[in-house]
């Protein structure tokens, strides 16, 4: 029956382009269109001058005088992404437009239909999510050069200027840098199948230093967002209607529910690159973080999500390492693991500074003309979680998963 356990574990080779994933951007949608069909116009004009809608607080209004529009026209997949991502705008715009002491209630059938009709056929939920607010909402500005922040631009904006543009951008620059991570951890997976040890440990050594590069690439936020217009402007933008007090039961979508629906707010936790390394790596959460990130998975697209159980279903790399008796592999791994914890380390001294300081900063004071610094978050993730703790628990539970060294 072991035995049986184990060849069932020994699955098919891994490849990236089983699972829609971009050999040269990773989960980023490669080259994001910019322009629906001519039928779509109305969602366009309305996404596209978003921030100043918010801010002259003319955006229901203008919801109000839109078409229900039909997705029947949309043509294939980078199409009803593009929708997913300009109708997930629209609705974040629509429902904060009056900050958190007003939120919409009532999503109008016009957004709710056409919204809840392309996510089913994405498999995406009816919110912005990391895929939309990131993966699909970037352009180059020179397709010849580099991907950096000066040759990159957002697809759509919220309010918050450039301080919206860096937060995006420096994501999208986060989710480039895992790509070689990403493809050393398929060449890790495919070489325990072979099995071929010094593939392996090849492939550890690349995946470490991806790990490192995500860090680096993180530290450009503090170059590219004001921590207090991330707070007090954008944040709210990002919010959902679960687990947030500001919205204790939920939105309705019209003509789709008279329930309300509860759908989380964006959130790293959406993004399938540390997941994906969690699970290579055998990191286990406890039962709360699990839980929050476990269901986070549903907020990623359907193929992404099939990637991080794949490799849930791969052969464990950590049994590897430790059955192996070899010293080199085993370093190797440790590192891995290491440097996935200073990643960790360095997120929450982000998170405090864009979140715990500016909070205490705010306290008692608003920023320009638009509603002031939402309290129903105050110490919560834009996914509702209580974001620090949330974010220490996965740190040190990572430090966990490093293996004693002999000798």
């Amino acid at each position: 029956m072991e035995l049986q356990r184990q060849n069932l574990k020994t699955t098919s080779p891994l490849s990236l382009g089983r699972f829609h994933i971009s050999e040269d951007y990773g989960f980023l949608l490669p080259n994001p269109l910019k322009e629906l069909p001519d039928h779509y116009r109305p969602w366009m004009e309305t996404a596209n001058k978003l921030p100043e809608l918010i801010e002259s607080h003319q955006l229901r209004a203008q919801v109000s005088e839109m078409p229900l529009l039909n997705c029947q026209f949309l043509k294939g997949y980078r199409e009803r992404r593009l929708a997913h991502l300009v109708l997930s705008f629209i609705t974040m715009g629509y429902v904060w437009q009056e900050g958190e002491a007003q939120p919409a209630e009532v999503l109008p059938r016009n957004l709710a239909l056409p919204f809840v009709e392309v996510s089913r056929d994405l498999g995406l939920p009816p919110i912005l999510v990391h895929a939309d607010l990131v993966l699909t909402n970037w352009t180059t500005r020179n397709s010849e050069r580099p991907l950096d922040i000066r040759n990159l631009d957002t697809i759509f904006s919220f309010p918050g200027g450039e301080s919206l543009r860096g937060f995006v951008l420096v994501t999208v620059l986060v989710e480039k840098a895992a790509v070689p991570g990403i493809k050393a951890l398929v060449q890790a997976a495919n070489a325990m199948l072979q099995p071929s040890q010094d593939s392996l440990l090849q492939a550890l050594q690349r995946l470490r230093l991806s790990i490192q590069d995500i860090t680096r690439t993180l530290g450009q936020m503090h170059d590219n967002v004001d921590p207090d217009i991330f707070y007090a402007v954008i944040r709210i933008f990002l919010s959902g209607w679960k687990d947030n007090p500001a919205m204790p039961v939920g939105l309705i979508y019209e003509g789709v529910s008279t329930e309300p629906l509860k759908y989380s707010g964006g959130s790293a936790a959406q993004s399938t690159v540390l997941h994906a390394f969690d699970e290579f790596l055998g990191i286990r959460h406890s039962k709360e973080s699990g839980d929050f990130l476990l269901n986070m998975r549903d907020y990623m697209p359907p193929s992404h999500k099939a990637f991080i159980e794949a490799i849930q279903s791969a052969p464990s790399l950590r049994d590897h390492v430790l059955s192996s008796g070899n010293g080199p592999l085993l370093a190797a791994y440790n590192q891995c693991v290491q440097a996935l914890a200073e990643l960790r380390s360095y997120h929450i001294t982000m998170v405090t500074k864009y979140l715990v300081t500016s909070a205490a900063k705010a306290k008692g004071r608003k920023l320009s003309h638009l509603p002031g610094p939402p309290q129903a978050l105050e110490d919560r993730g834009t996914g509702g979680t209580s974001v620090l703790i949330f974010l220490k628990s996965v740190r040190n539970k990572t430090l966990e998963a490093i293996l004693p060294q002999s000798g």
